[in-house]
């Protein structure tokens, strides 16, 4: 499955991306954390594996140093099982493994039996206690076998059989330490891979908490402006109809023609904000809303009793930054709307510089505490700003009414990066 999924990413060849990510994914067998489920079942197929292959080889081993050692007989084959079916613990229990195996080889060696692939378990044991984290046990293991090797070949040997056997020489002790380094190396090498690549799990999996939580912000400010702007409407023209249904039925009606366009609008927006999560990766259906829109946002103010001019063109921008402006540009209006008593409010666009200038202004008075909207508003409007490299100032003006003004860069570092 990983492989699958690299090769959509990249060439599947060695210096395209197809390599680099079956590298990075999933790590080989056996090289996978403990919590994998490949380690809670027990190996029972590279365990038969490697017993066949321990007795086949000891005795071509035995023919190839026939009269030098002692002949396989039932207690060299019970110890050469023994220690390849103590592998079968060697994810479950690598410290016992190691130190079974060496054990077991050192008992082998000791009554005299052929060289050979005994030390196959051996390694395999501390290959499997080094890359689980195991690496004092590994290291004491093998220099214990090679201690207990060079007692009973130089020391022992006139007291162990084969009978008449001479001591080994020091030549032969280089040969089985290069070999226990060279085992310990690849052991290490693979522990530090094992490592890094836990490492580069967890990064994987924060980046992945990290994109989850923005797209939720996200979704939570496109349902926030878009229902927080329509409801507003929706209240004043239900408080409009209300108090002119008897005197006035006319306008009684105009204000209720208003309210269902308004909830029209609403639930199309959240239906378009939602089809998003049940299509992930898919591109949008329905356009993403931009400045082009401010005159619907003109219009809709108008139906709330507040008289809107625009002084500017939009310019051209990119679809993240001109949903984000015209978000800004219609949470502003709204604010105005639901918490000032301004019946005027005028909407600048300057585009120089490479940012877009974005000035909302209301002439006031506030009818409560919170002048300029409070809660996610002011908050949403900041960090939609904010994800673009841009700034928002919101505050109360000297001369009376309430300013926001947003700087937005007209090409968001994001959006540069992805084109890159």
């Amino acid at each position: 499955m990983a492989e699958q999924g690299a090769g959509a990413g990249g060439s599947p060849g060695w210096g395209g991306g197809g390599y680099r990510h079956r590298w990075h994914g999933a790590p080989p067998w056996w090289n996978r954390p403990d919590g994998d489920a490949s380690r809670r079942r027990w190996p029972w197929r590279s365990t038969l594996a490697f017993t066949v292959f321990v007795l086949v080889g000891s005795h071509a081993a035995a023919d190839m140093q026939e009269g030098e050692r002692a002949v396989l007989d039932p207690f060299a084959r019970v110890l050469l099982l023994l220690g390849t079916l103590m592998l079968l613990w060697r994810w479950r229990r690598p410290v016992v493994v190691v130190f079974g195996t060496a054990a077991t080889a050192m008992v082998y060696l000791g009554a005299g039996y052929p060289y050979g692939p005994v030390f196959l378990t051996v390694a395999v044991g501390c290959f499997s206690a080094v890359v689980t984290g195991h690496r004092k046990a590994a290291w004491t293991a093998m220099g214990a076998l090679w201690a207990g090797h060079v007692l009973m070949a130089h020391w022992l040997y006139a007291w162990l059989p084969p009978g008449g056997d001479d001591a080994a020489s020091w030549g032969q002790e280089g040969v089985v330490v290069a070999w226990g380094v060279a085992i310990l190396a690849l052991s290490e090498l693979a522990r530090v891979r094992r490592e890094q690549w836990a490492r580069e799990r967890a990064e994987r999996a924060q980046a992945a908490r990290r994109r989850a939580d923005e797209e939720r912000l996200r979704i939570a400010r496109e349902l926030h402006d878009v229902l927080a702007h329509s409801i507003s409407v929706i209240n004043v023209q239900a408080g409009v109809g209300l108090a002119l249904l008897d005197s006035d039925p006319e306008q009684a009606r105009t204000a209720l023609t208003t309210i269902k366009a308004a909830s029209k609008e609403a639930l199309g927006e959240v239906r378009q904000v939602l089809g998003t999560l049940r299509s992930p990766g898919e591109a949008p259906r329905d356009p993403v809303p931009g400045l082009d829109r401010l005159p619907e946002l003109v219009a809709q103010a108008a139906d709330a009793g507040l008289t809107v001019d625009i002084e500017g063109e939009p310019p051209p921008l990119p679809p993240g930054t001109d949903l984000a402006a015209f978000r800004i540009v219609q949470e502003a209006l709204t604010n105005v709307v639901r918490h000032s008593g301004a019946r005027h409010a005028r909407v600048r666009l300057d585009h120089e510089g490479g940012e877009l200038r974005l000035r909302i202004d209301d002439d006031g008075p506030a009818t409560g505490a919170d002048a300029g909207g409070g809660g996610n508003g002011l908050v949403g409007m900041r960090e939609r700003a904010a994800a673009l490299g841009g700034t928002i100032e919101a505050g109360p003006r000297a001369d009376g009414g309430f300013r926001v003004l947003a700087v937005l860069p007209v090409r968001a570092p994001r959006e540069n990066e992805e084109e890159r």
